[in-house]
């Protein structure tokens, strides 16, 4: 993440998250480096849940269903992603939970591809430490720190509230991902707040905004909630005709699939 690292406790509401996030790119996964907390979404207002549940249901109605299925993850590890991506992007009025906006699915395939496998990261040692510019310095690929991540947290979790993370309700699991991220828990082998900012919420991250082909941004509806035109990416006489005003583009946006 590339949060201000100043700011240990910084909590957007939902809209102002969808702005920062789109925004920010992944950081280096630097075993000595711990980023700031991450952002977990959070609404700012409160609004009636019953209405909340009734735009969700009606925005999730209108959008494509997720990919089906696991590459990488197994039954315990799909039931931790999908509590957790549902915490971090609970419905509302914006968009459905993440499972229905494809986070759980993105992550996954992300972690069975050559991101996950290390395919273009030196694999060989010695395992020295480094700087942190000097980016991932680990001897697992990222696939196998995410799942290790996810075992140690999830041990984590059973020793401090006598359940597994999927089994916590909302507010457990919301106050259980900001104490892993503000380092509060720990663990021998896997250093978790280094797992969590730099590995699991860029991950988010991407998942949100990410083409959908991909797997996530399911019916580009994180597009939408930003404006966000999709391709072309060349919008630059686009910013000088419309600055300032809607760009009638942005309520379709294209995808990649758009132009296959």
């Amino acid at each position: 993440m590339t949060n201000d690292q100043s700011d240990k406790t910084f909590h957007p509401n939902r809209r102002g998250f969808l702005g920062v996030a789109a925004a920010t790119g992944a950081a280096s996964l630097a075993p000595s480096l711990l980023t700031g907390t991450a952002a977990l979404a959070e609404a700012s207002e409160p609004v009636p849940s019953q209405s909340v549940d009734a735009s969700a249901s009606t925005i999730a109605a209108k959008l494509p269903s997720p990919v089906l299925g696991y590459l990488s993850f197994g039954p315990d590890e799909a039931g931790f992603v999908e509590v957790m991506v549902n915490v971090m992007c609970p419905a509302d009025a914006l968009t459905p939970g993440g499972v229905d906006c494809g986070l759980a699915a993105y992550i996954d395939r992300q972690l069975a591809g050559g991101f996950g496998k290390g395919a273009r990261l030196y694999m060989r040692g010695p395992w020295r430490e480094g700087k942190p510019e000097l980016g991932y310095q680990l001897p697992l690929t990222p696939e196998q720190f995410f799942k290790a991540g996810l075992a140690a947290a999830d041990a984590a979790c059973r020793k401090r509230n006598g359940k597994a993370f999927s089994e916590l309700d909302e507010s457990g699991a919301d106050q259980f991902l900001h104490e892993i991220a503000d380092g509060k828990v720990t663990d021998e082998r896997v250093q978790l707040t280094a797992w969590f900012n730099e590995l699991v919420y860029p991950l988010f991250e991407q998942a949100c905004f990410a083409d959908p082909i991909y797997g996530g941004n399911v019916g580009k509806v994180f597009w939408k909630a930003i404006g966000y035109p999709g391709l072309p990416a060349v919008h630059s006489q686009d910013m000088i005709d419309f600055r300032g005003k809607p760009f009638p583009g942005a309520a379709d946006p294209k995808s990649i699939a758009d132009f296959a």
